[in-house]
Formats: C-alpha cells, structure tokens, sequence
C-alpha cells in the first residue's frame, strides 16, 4: 500500500468512526445543547487533545506497552471507568433534581472546565489507546517514517473529529429555543449521564 491510498483508506475509515455515536459525541452534544456552543466545543478541544496525546504517545511507542501491559491498561481503565461513571451520575442527579446543567455560575458564566472534563474522559480511558496502537499500524505503508506517518494519521482523525464535533455543536445552534426548554435539558442530561454510566461500567468489566 502506497502513501496515497493508506491515507485515503484511512480518511474514510476514520470518519466512519468519527461519527459512530459515543461518550464523547454524545458529551460535546449535550454540552453544546445545554451550555451553549462554547462550551461544547471547549468539551470537544478537550476531548480531541486527548486524542492528540494518545496518537502521540502511540507513535513513540508508548500505546503498545498500554496494550501489551495487564497492570498498566487495568489501573488505566479503573480511573477512567470510575471518572466516567462519576461525571455520569453527576449528570442524572441533575436532571433528576431538575438542575440547570451548568449555568449555575454567578453572572450567567459556568463554573465547570469542560475542557478539562473532555480531557479526563479521554485520556482515563485506555481504549483510546489501545484503540490507537492496534488501528493506525494498519494504514502506514511500508519505508515511511512510523513514527511521523502515525502522528500524520492521529492528527488527520482529530481534524475529522473537529468538523464533527463543529457540526453537532452548530446544530444545538439551530435548536437552541427548543433544546432550552428545562424538559428538554433535562432529558439530555439524564440520557447523556446513561450513556457515561453505561461506558464507565463497560470499561470496569472490561477484561482483555
């Protein structure tokens, strides 16, 4: 396989990928929704700088001692399972309880880092890396630098992830008048929460 068609192979199975629904699509959608677009894409550039680390820890090697190491993926994957299902709960006590998602701040200005939560999500998960160590080797050719090529494709995966994540992000734009009713917030941060939980609990039973 040559330059051109592991990079376009690769474009297009990326983006596939990209746009299969999860945790972090499903968190920049919320965000975005209840929080305004801001913050969803503050979420979103937290959660594709994980991505940026992780491409960049697998190029130097790093993703495969994740992959290769029990006691390294297993610490890695309790963090993440208990973060994940801490943000989670967070979420459905919220909607529960009936709270604004996070415009509980004084002047109208949220008190939580999205950036920082996207990053958390990301980075405590060690799936992403595993994710990362076994599917880029598949689309870098033979004589190319490994290490420049496969940074190339994880930065190619987060620049279809920022369009993405633009477009959920534009979209709660378009329905911000409906998504603002407190029903509706409700019922995103209780289905969120679900779906973080349900992640969470995936990773925790999670036995590679």
């Amino acid at each position: 396989m040559d330059v051109p068609s592991a990079l376009a192979a690769f474009v297009l199975a990326a983006g596939l990928l990209t746009i299969t629904p999860g945790p972090d699509s499903a968190l920049v959608l919320r965000t975005a929704a209840v929080e305004g677009r801001a913050q969803g894409m503050r979420a979103a550039a937290g959660i594709l700088l994980g991505c940026l680390i992780w491409g960049a820890a697998v190029s130097v090697g790093l993703g495969a001692v994740l992959a290769a190491s029990q006691f390294a993926y297993g610490v890695l994957r309790v963090a993440g399972a208990l973060y994940m299902v801490w943000l989670g709960l967070h979420l459905i006590m919220a909607a529960v309880r009936g709270e604004p998602g996070a415009a509980e701040a004084a002047g109208g200005k949220p008190t939580r880092s999205w950036l920082l939560r996207g990053l958390l999500t990301n980075l405590l998960n060690p799936k992403v890396g595993v994710f990362y160590a076994t599917f880029l080797p598949l689309f870098v050719p033979t004589g190319v630098n490994v290490t420049a090529f496969s940074m190339l494709l994880a930065v190619i995966h987060v620049a279809e992830s920022v369009l993405w994540f633009w477009m959920l992000a534009s979209l709660t734009t378009t329905l911000a008048a409906w998504i603002r009713r407190r029903s509706v917030t409700r019922a995103l941060d209780g289905v969120t929460g679900s779906v973080l939980v349900a992640a969470g609990a995936g990773l925790f039973l999670d036995r590679r």
